[in-house]
């Protein structure tokens, strides 16, 4: 029998870390929480991808009393993306997740304290445009931390990639 071991390299750094592009990348992924429509979970998700023309595309979570009609950030973003702007690569993602704070706390304090990452459903979607364009380097978002990784594919090994 034979053992294979899938490792992933994930850098972690401050908000502060980054540098002026993604942390604009990062706050429109903060920013595109506002949008969501969570009346159910009240976890809202926001995604920001930078495209390969410089664009940044937003999309937020989306419930629907309808489960599972609603769409999360991730996918909202990146079809959108591929709708407004045919055959133009993602770069760079950057997710984000709030619930709203306590009574006497400010908006910052409503985000997750630790990086959230994309369902499994995402992941497959984003993977997609990964594999038909190249690596998407993703930022997951906490006020603790942000974890960096350099592709999609680090967050799904076991992909389908037959299509």
């Amino acid at each position: 029998m034979k053992q294979i071991e899938i490792k992933t390299l994930i850098r972690e750094c401050s908000f502060e870390e980054l540098n002026d592009d993604d942390k604009i990348l990062v706050s429109k992924a903060k920013e595109a929480t506002r949008g969501a429509y969570a009346p159910y979970s009240h976890y809202q998700v926001g995604a920001a991808l930078l495209l390969h023309n410089g664009e940044i595309v937003t999309g937020s979570n989306q419930e629907n009393a309808a489960y599972p009609s609603g769409t999360c950030a991730e996918r909202t973003a990146v079809f959108y993306a591929s709708a407004s702007n045919p055959g133009i690569p993602v770069k760079k993602l950057a997710v984000a997740a709030w619930t709203p704070p306590e009574e006497g706390k400010s908006w910052e304090d409503g985000f997750q304290a630790d990086p959230v990452s994309p369902c499994g459903g995402c992941r497959q979607a984003l993977m997609e445009y990964e594999h038909l364009y190249g690596p998407i380097e993703v930022f997951l978002y906490g006020r603790k931390r942000i974890y960096i990784l350099p592709s999609v594919s680090t967050l799904l090994p076991f992909s389908f990639t037959e299509f």
